[in-house]
């Protein structure tokens, strides 16, 4: 497979430019559907548990805040997965990527039965918090459910990266198409059907696919007609060098990602203490504004793998190029996105519930969440740009600089300390991810005025 991009003889930097918007954008299609499949699995969940109960709404969404931060942890680990292939690709080295693969899964299937096993204190995490019998019981149920799932989910991950990696990530929209027509039978067997578990069976309907797509990621990738080429089933060639290069990825990109996800996850459970209410409406907004960032995910993945094959050739130019058509290209995504969720809230709101005071909350919130998009879109690719540069430590500090250190103060303060709730949990979000996006910016300019090596 030829991934180089070739630029025409003649061309002013304008077409260059036009030229990396397009081959991004044609990478970050599908892999924002694939991103957006996993999402629509929580978004589903959401909808239809809201529909069943707003208690077991609440459930869910403070079972899930704390899920999502354990996913979004292992997720981060397994980053370096499409780092490293793709610097390999640029290399010509494509037997290492079958190698990358297969440390990659054991990775993701260690940490999956970590915060399976964690998740079994779950309802003493919520009690510590201070939420009553009947919350702390019914969250902490549904996060041991959720997390019991997390294996699986992580081995589609990193099988996923890699496929992403190659450049083939039709294979991943496929399966998650596929997941979320299973998730959506299930729940409505197991939510209010049949089974009438309302949050706990949501939780096992996603857990089932979660394994089911894990099973199918591997089996597609050891059955590829290139799986000769990459290596995926051949000698484990420098299997220890290769684990310690996605470790050492994985350690900063994990803690990178588990700050974001802890500083939003916070926001929920900022929500729950102001109502019941409030904590089911922050998530049902914050799953729109995570419909949303998922095309950031896309790009932001898409960008990386161009980022990094770019330096894997020692092509500084089109390194350069890759990170800003990547920035450029979620700017104009979102400030459609931005406009469309601004015009219709309450269209949008009643997709999840019919509760009128429900609805009231929403409404507002999922204004300002509007108002975060084009700055929240700009740190994600920003931070994929880096990442497939293999500059992770200093991105990092920036994540904790703008999510612990502003966004969640300021978030809290709003909501509890004057009378905006839960849209000053949004405003607080604004803060944050527009500090995110102005210090990533500034990284990446200052790493491309430096040479560029492959790990």
């Amino acid at each position: 497979m030829n991934t180089t991009i070739p630029l025409s003889s003649g061309k002013g930097p304008g077409s260059e430019f036009g030229t990396r918007v397009r081959v991004i954008a044609k990478l970050a299609m599908p892999v924002t559907a694939a991103r957006l499949g996993m999402l629509v699995l929580v978004m589903v969940d959401t909808a239809m548990t809201g529909h069943f109960s707003t208690a077991h709404l609440a459930y869910y969404s403070l079972a899930q805040a704390v899920s999502m931060v354990c996913m979004l942890v292992g997720v981060g680990m397994l980053i370096g997965t499409a780092v490293l292939c793709a610097q390999a690709v640029g290399a010509g080295a494509h037997k290492d990527c079958g190698v990358i693969w297969r440390v990659s899964v054991l990775h993701a299937f260690a940490l999956g039965c970590f915060f399976a096993l964690l998740a079994q204190a779950g309802t003493w995490f919520y009690h510590l918090l201070g939420y009553d019998t009947a919350f702390a019981n019914g969250a902490g149920g549904v996060v041991a459910i959720l997390n019991f799932g997390l294996p699986g989910q992580l081995i589609y991950t990193a099988c996923i990266l890699f496929l992403e990696s190659l450049s083939r990530p039709g294979p991943g929209l496929v399966i998650m198409i596929a997941a979320n027509v299973v998730n959506a039978g299930l729940n409505w067997l197991l939510i209010g059907g049949e089974m009438g578990l309302g949050a706990e069976g949501a939780a096992w309907a996603t857990t089932a696919v979660r394994w089911l797509i894990a099973l199918a990621a591997v089996i597609y990738i050891l059955r590829m007609a290139e799986g000769g080429r990459y290596n995926v089933a051949g000698p484990m060639h420098q299997w220890r060098v290769i684990g310690g290069k996605l470790r050492g990825l994985g350690y900063p990109l994990g803690l990178a990602q588990g700050l974001e996800s802890a500083a939003f996850a916070s926001l929920t459970l900022f929500a729950g203490h102001i109502s019941g209410q409030a904590a089911g409406a922050f998530q049902i907004v914050i799953s729109m504004v995570g419909f949303c960032f998922m095309a950031a995910i896309g790009v932001g993945t898409a960008t990386a793998v161009h980022v990094g094959m770019a330096i894997g050739r020692q092509d500084q130019r089109q390194m350069v190029l890759s990170g800003w058509a990547g920035l450029f290209t979620i700017t104009v995504f979102m400030a459609v996105m931005a406009v469309i969720m601004a015009l219709i809230p309450e269209t949008l709101g009643h997709i999840f519930t019919d509760d009128p005071d429900l609805l009231a909350i929403v409404v507002p919130t999922l204004l300002v969440g509007a108002a975060i998009l084009i700055s929240d879109g700009a740190q994600g690719v920003l931070m994929g740009a880096l990442r497939g540069a293999g500059d992770v430590w200093i991105p990092t500090a920036m994540h904790l600089c703008s999510f612990l250190l502003v966004m969640v103060p300021a978030a809290g303060w709003f909501a509890l300390r004057t009378d905006l709730g839960t849209p000053g949990l949004m405003l607080g979000t604004f803060c944050g991810v527009t500090l995110a996006a102005i210090l990533l910016a500034g990284r990446f300019h200052v790493l491309t005025k430096r040479p560029i090596n492959r790990l």
